[in-house]
């Protein structure tokens, strides 16, 4: 019963989507879901978990900058915005007041629809309300 919240917010940090998917799934799966919904936008800030060559592309692709720092892994290094990386502390800022719903903190739901459910509702509650 674990889980992977992937979320997609606007500059100000509000949610505009979220996509769960399986714990024990990688980053990369997370990106290829992301891809099909993304609303037009001129940067994407994301973790080094999605730090792929495919997904800078296709963002790319799509006229969306990226500012994604490289995995540690990578034989050459990838540049990216410092002072632009430092805004995805909204992020984190956004999922922080979710866990204030103690709800969804601690995960009583134990049906994966159910949890999301409440997700989406404490993200309305919170920021769009």
């Amino acid at each position: 019963m674990n889980t992977k919240l992937h979320a997609v917010a606007d500059a100000k940090g509000r949610p505009i989507g979220f996509y769960m998917l399986a714990g024990q799934g990688s980053d990369y799966t997370g990106a290829a879901t992301l891809l099909g919904s993304l609303p037009k936008a001129g940067w994407l800030v994301a973790v080094r978990g999605y730090d792929a060559d495919w997904f800078r592309e296709t963002l790319r692709d799509k006229g969306i900058k990226v500012c994604i720092p490289g995995r540690t892994s990578r034989k050459k290094a990838v540049k990216h915005d410092k002072r632009r990386y430092k805004r995805r502390s909204r992020i984190e800022i956004m999922f922080g007041r979710l866990k204030d719903w103690r709800r969804v903190a601690t995960r009583y739901d134990r049906c994966p629809e159910t949890f999301f459910s409440a997700i989406m509702l404490a993200a309305t509650a919170l920021f769009w309300l």
